[in-house]
């Protein structure tokens, strides 16, 4: 498995409060670049949107601890296995820390092409997060 981790973002908000937000995919639209995603539906557990030049993907959230993780999955639209975490660490009053991180079992050749992407990926998500307003 590749393992892809983004930088760690701070939030000006409770641990409860973060993971409350990000625990729901009805939320993450807001994060996801308009520009490469169409077709996006979503309830609090699942989502399922197109990826331009990728096809349709499906996502599901497989494990929550709350305040601290949630972990997400593809569903079997996905075509590749991955898992996909959320860490959320509350260090202080309106002081929260998230961090993303993508496991990804890819072969030789896709790790070649899909490691920048992934990365800048999760990098932009945290800087996402960090410009929402959650008070």
């Amino acid at each position: 498995m590749t393992k892809f981790e983004s930088r760690i973002g701070k939030l000006n908000t409770s641990g409860e409060k973060a993971f409350g937000f990000l625990s729901d995919f009805r939320n993450f639209s807001r994060f996801i670049p308009a520009d490469k995603i169409n077709d996006w539906e979503a309830s609090t557990e699942q989502c399922k949107f197109t990826v331009e030049g990728v096809g349709k993907v499906g996502l599901k959230i497989i494990e929550k601890e709350p305040n601290k993780l949630v972990k997400i999955t593809g569903d079997s639209t996905a075509g590749l296995e991955f898992f996909f975490w959320i860490q959320i660490k509350e260090v202080g009053e309106k002081d929260t820390r998230v961090k993303l991180t993508i496991k990804a079992d890819l072969n030789p050749v896709m790790k070649l092409v899909a490691t920048k992407p992934l990365k800048s990926f999760v990098n932009l998500m945290v800087d996402k997060i960090e410009e929402y307003s959650f008070d």
